[in-house]
């Protein structure tokens, strides 16, 4: 599991696509959230704008995982 650390009280599920590589550019997000299953806390999320806080656990379609850690 990798941590992604965020300075801010949050980051979008779409920005966290964006800086683990998953997607190229923020737009891509809707469509990879239509074509591939991401769990948010181990439920199916698939809105791009879901704010992810500290402690949360993110799960991508192919197994990847990150945990969200505020500094």
């Amino acid at each position: 599991m990798e941590h992604i650390s965020i300075s801010t009280e949050y980051i979008t599920l779409g920005q966290l696509l964006k800086e683990v590589g998953a997607i190229d550019t923020g737009g891509m997000a809707k469509w990879y959230l239509a074509e591939y299953e991401v769990l948010v806390n181990g439920e199916l999320e698939s809105r791009r704008g879901k704010k992810l806080v500290n402690g949360d656990r993110i799960q991508l379609a192919d197994g990847a995982e990150y945990e969200i850690t505020a500094n």
